[in-house]
């Protein structure tokens, strides 16, 4: 299948750093874990979604579009970065939104706003409704002249997933004998793309609660991109990271990001890449990751983020001790 090539949006390829520290307080050898640096990605604070932007982007490019579509929670990374990447290449760009406008101005939708993106508020809506409304504004946008195209949420498709093929490529060259790579499982291309260039043992999904079967939608994403049968069944996912829902921090989740903070100066987001070190952390526990097995952390961003997480900013803060006492 013929694709329009990607549109170049990020720096690549992104450094793996030893992380010693770390390793040791998880139980680890000091030689086992690493960190693929996908938060240095460059556009718009960086993250994974850019690797994904540059194939559906490209692909909206090829097609005339003058217009970003794109869903999304108010923090929505991959929103963020959608706003980025229209505002370097001259796009205007509409952000559909679960909920109402007001609750929260900071973290990405302070950055949403920095990038001139507008947003259509879908309210109380699930994953179908949100579509729905995103539908609605193209409706709109090609009423009123403009080329919109639609870009899925979170960025995730078979094209989207191709961005992290390639990542899958630069870590088979970064790490040689390398046995898993942990990332957080959201809308399901980040880890599609690298089940795809890894094989499925390889990879180990940590479930952030973005959808109902986040399994499914990676064994759909991937088999098209590999010769390998990736059944849903056969994927490495853990589900016991997810807590409360979505938007919720959980205990695990903030000794994850308390533990990265201080052994390595990593910063982790409530919502993704936190939970995926929670599930790192369970996995060691459990024997899933075995010290002397050459680990990768696939670091995916989310900073802004944090930022924008009430009671992870006051459990940040908390953490900071007066000097004397």
């Amino acid at each position: 299948m013929n694709h329009q090539p990607p549109v170049p949006l990020g720096t690549f390829p992104t450094p793996v750093e030893p992380a010693p520290r770390l390793a040791a307080a998880l139980g680890l050898g000091p030689d086992d874990l690493w960190v693929k640096r996908d938060d240095l990605t460059g556009l718009g604070g960086g993250g994974n979604k850019i690797r994904k932007l540059e194939w559906t982007v490209g692909a909206a490019l090829a097609e005339g579009a003058d217009t970003l579509v794109t869903t999304g929670a108010p923090q929505s990374n991959h929103a963020r970065l959608t706003a980025a990447a229209g505002a370097r290449l001259g796009l205007d760009v509409v952000l559909v939104l679960r909920g109402s406008p007001g609750a929260s101005r900071s973290g990405n939708l302070a950055l949403d706003g920095l990038f001139g993106a507008r947003l259509a508020w879908a309210g109380d809506v699930d994953q179908t409704g949100l579509d729905a409304a995103a539908a609605d504004v193209c409706a709109r946008l090609w009423a009123g002249g403009a080329r919109p195209a639609p870009i899925p949420f979170g960025g995730s498709s078979t094209l989207g997933a191709r961005g992290y093929a390639r990542c899958g490529a630069e870590l088979r060259e970064q790490l040689p004998g390398l046995r898993t790579a942990v990332v957080a499982l959201g809308s399901g291309g980040t880890m599609a793309g690298l089940v795809a260039a890894l094989g499925s043992g390889s990879v180990l999904g940590v479930d952030v609660g973005a959808l109902t079967d986040p399994a499914t939608a990676v064994a759909e994403f991937a088999a098209p991109l590999t010769t390998e049968d990736v059944d849903a069944e056969g994927l490495r996912v853990r589900r016991d990271q997810v807590g409360a829902g979505y938007a919720a921090l959980t205990g695990p989740v903030s000794e994850a990001l308390r533990l990265a903070a201080r052994t390595e100066g990593l910063v982790l987001d409530p919502t993704y890449t936190g939970r995926a070190m929670a599930g790192l952390r369970a996995a060691v526990r459990d024997g899933d990751i075995r010290p002397g097995e050459r680990t990768v952390f696939v670091h995916t961003g989310g900073l802004p983020g944090l930022f924008g997480h009430a009671a992870a900013v006051t459990f940040a803060e908390e953490g900071a001790r007066t000097f004397g006492e």
